[in-house]
C-alpha cells in the first residue's frame, strides 16, 4: 500500500507541477515522475451516468495508416477548458469503438472496448487491426449515452502493390492566437489519401481572453490560457483549446494524418536539451517531458511512440505500395545547438563544423539505410525546417538561418550524399516552419546554379501563424534573385496538396485571403510539377 500511495503522489506531482516548483525541481525527480505516471490498476471506473455532458467535444482523429491497420483517437472532455477535462482526477472510462466499411455502419469491420485513463488525460489510442489494404473506412466512439462524430479514414495499399497515384495534404504552423483555421475547412473538402502535418501544431505563447487576432466577441476564454505553457496541465489545456476548433476537427475527421513536431509544441527554437533562454538542461527537460507527453496523448500515434520521460521516438517510415516511401523526421530532439547564437548569421567554422547534426547520428543512419533499401518510385522526406539554401541578400556572402538546414550544412551534405549513393531518382522534401510557400530545386551545390538537381522541396505556408500575410512579402524580389533554385514564393496562409504518380510529382499551393476574419475564400496560387527521373520544377 505504501508503494501505491507513493506512485499516486508522484502522478499528482507530475500533473500539477506549479511554475515556481517547476523551476526548482531536479531533473532526476522529473524523470521519475514522468516515467512512472502510468495508469493505476486501482483506479475506479467512472459511471456512464456521470457523463451528463457530451464528452466528445474535441472530435476524433485517425493516423499512421498501414495496409491492415490505422490508429483511431479521441479525448473525453465534457468540459474541455477545465483542468482534467471535467472528469475525476483519478478514474477510468470505458469507451466503445467501431470501424466500418460504410458511413451508416451497417458493415462493421472491427469493434472493441478500450479504457480511457485519467493518467493519460482520458485520451484513447486504438490500433485498429485486421483491415483491408487501400480502402476507405468510417469510425466512431461511444461513451455512456454519447456517440462521437464520425471520422473517415483510409488504409494504405498493400506492400509491393502497383499504385496509380497518391494524393496528400501538407500543413503546418497553426497559431490559434494569430487567426482562424479557415484553411482546414477548405482542406477537409479535398480528395486526399492522407495529410502530413510537419510541425507547430500548437504554440506555447499566451492566448488572450478574446483569442488574440480572432477577436472574439461571442465568448471569453479562461484566464489560464493567457500564459505560456510550462507544465503538463498547461500543455493539455492548450491542446484542448486548439482541438475545440471546428475547422481543425473537420480536417482530422476527413483523413488520416501523419504528424511530426517542430519547436512550438515545446518551446521556440529549442535544440535537443537546450532551450531558447539557455536554462539548465535539467530544468528544460522537465518541460520537454511535459510537452512530449501531452503531444503523444493528443495525436493519433501508436504505443511505440509513447514517450519515456523527456525522450520520444517520432521518426518512422511508411509506404504506399511501390509508388512512394515516406521517411518522417524529427529535427528537434537530437540536433546540435544552433551556431552563432541562432537567428540569421554569416556561415563560418562553427556552423560548418562536420560534427554538427540536425538529425542525430542514430536517426541519420536509419534514414540513409532506408534510402539504400528503398525500391519506391518516389522517396519523400516529411520534416520541419527549410532544407534548401536560402540567402537573404544577393551578395556573394549572405547570412543564412542557423535554425534551418543552412545552419547544419554538413548534415545536409550527408543526406544528399546518401540520396546519390542510393541512386534515388525522385527525391522530395516536405517542409513547414517558415509561414510562407516556397518551391525549390535541391542542388548538389547550391552555390552553383548549374550543378545537378538532386530533388525538389515543397515548403508549405502556415495555417494561421503570421496572421494574414501577403502574396509578395517585402523581401520577395530579393529572395527570388538571391536564390535561383527558388521557383516559387508566396506569403499568404494556406496549405499544399501534392500528388505523386509514375510520371510526375505535382504541388498545388493553396492560399486564403485572410485568417483574421472567418470564411475567406481559397485560391490556387501556383501549381508546379517535377517529372519522374528528371528532377526540377516547372510551373503549370
Amino acid at each position: 500500500m505504501a508503494h501505491d500511495s507513493h506512485q499516486r503522489a508522484i502522478r499528482a506531482a507530475a500533473a500539477t507541477l506549479g511554475r515556481r516548483r517547476f523551476l526548482t525541481v531536479t531533473g532526476a525527480a522529473a524523470a521519475l515522475a514522468f516515467t512512472t505516471n502510468l495508469p493505476s490498476a486501482h483506479a475506479a471506473q467512472v459511471s456512464p451516468r456521470a457523463l451528463a455532458d457530451n464528452p466528445f467535444t474535441l472530435g476524433v482523429a485517425s493516423g499512421d495508416p498501414l495496409p491492415d491497420a490505422v490508429v483511431l483517437w479521441t479525448r473525453l472532455a465534457p468540459r474541455p477548458y477545465e483542468p482534467g477535462n471535467g472528469l475525476p482526477e483519478e478514474g477510468t472510462v470505458k469507451v466503445e469503438w467501431e470501424i466500418a466499411r460504410d458511413e451508416k455502419f451497417s458493415r462493421v469491420a472491427r469493434r472493441g472496448t478500450i479504457t480511457a485513463h485519467a493518467e493519460f488525460n482520458y485520451t484513447v489510442h486504438v490500433d485498429a487491426k485486421g483491415l483491408e489494404p487501400g480502402r476507405v473506412y468510417w469510425y466512431r466512439f461511444k461513451a455512456g449515452n454519447w456517440t462521437s462524430p464520425v471520422g473517415r479514414t483510409r488504409t494504405t495499399p498493400a506492400l509491393g502493390a502497383k499504385v496509380q497515384e497518391v494524393r496528400f495534404g501538407l500543413v503546418s504552423c497553426q497559431a490559434y492566437h494569430d487567426g482562424y483555421f479557415t484553411a482546414y475547412r477548405h482542406l477537409a473538402g479535398e480528395d486526399l489519401d492522407a495529410v502530413f502535418h510537419v510541425g507547430d501544431y500548437q504554440y506555447e505563447y499566451a492566448v488572450s481572453a478574446a483569442g488574440g487576432a480572432r477577436g472574439y466577441t461571442d465568448r471569453t476564454l479562461p484566464a489560464h490560457f493567457n500564459t505560456e505553457t510550462m507544465t503538463l496541465g498547461d500543455y493539455r489545456l492548450r491542446y484542448a483549446l486548439y482541438k475545440s476548433d471546428e475547422d481543425l476537427q473537420a480536417a482530422h475527421a476527413a483523413f488520416p494524418w501523419y504528424v511530426t513536431w517542430d519547436d512550438h509544441e515545446t518551446e521556440n527554437n529549442y535544440a535537443g536539451d537546450i532551450d531558447e533562454n539557455g536554462s539548465p538542461s535539467d530544468e528544460f527537460l522537465i518541460r520537454r517531458a511535459a510537452a512530449y507527453r501531452a503531444y503523444w496523448e493528443n495525436m493519433p500515434l501508436r504505443m511505440p511512440q509513447r514517450p519515456s520521460g523527456a525522450d520520444m521516438r517520432l521518426y518512422r517510415r511508411f509506404h504506399y505500395g511501390k509508388l512512394a516511401q515516406f521517411d518522417i523526421l524529427d529535427t528537434r530532439q537530437y540536433r546540435s545547438n544552433q551556431a552563432y547564437g541562432d537567428g540569421w548569421q554569416y556561415p563560418g567554422p562553427e556552423s560548418e563544423d562536420p560534427s554538427r547534426t540536425l538529425t542525430g547520428a542514430t536517426q541519420e543512419r536509419w534514414l540513409l539505410d532506408g534510402f539504400q533499401r528503398s525500391t519506391a518510385t518516389w522517396n519523400v522526406l516529411p520534416q520541419q525546417v527549410t532544407f534548401s539554401q536560402r540567402k537573404n541578400t544577393t551578395a556573394a556572402r549572405s547570412k543564412l538561418s542557423m535554425d534551418s538546414w543552412d545552419g547544419y550544412p554538413a548534415s545536409r551534405e550527408r543526406i544528399l550524399a546518401g540520396v546519390e549513393k542510393a541512386g534515388l531518382d525522385n527525391f522530395v522534401v516536405l517542409t513547414g516552419d517558415v509561414h510562407v510557400h516556397y518551391a525549390f530545386d535541391i542542388k548538389k551545390d547550391f552555390d552553383d546554379p548549374g550543378s545537378r538537381t538532386l530533388g525538389v522541396e515543397f515548403v508549405g505556408t502556415s495555417v494561421s501563424s503570421g496572421k494574414d500575410g501577403a502574396d509578395k512579402p517585402d523581401n520577395w524580389a530579393t529572395y527570388m534573385a538571391a536564390n535561383p533554385h527558388m521557383k516559387f514564393y508566396n506569403g499568404r496562409r494556406g496549405y499544399v496538396t501534392v500528388s505523386l504518380d509514375e510520371e510526375r510529382a505535382r504541388a498545388d499551393y493553396k492560399t486564403v485571403s485572410a485568417v483574421t476574419t472567418q470564411g475567406a475564400p481559397l485560391t490556387t496560387a501556383a501549381s508546379l510539377v517535377s517529372e519522374a527521373g528528371n528532377p526540377g520544377l516547372q510551373q503549370v
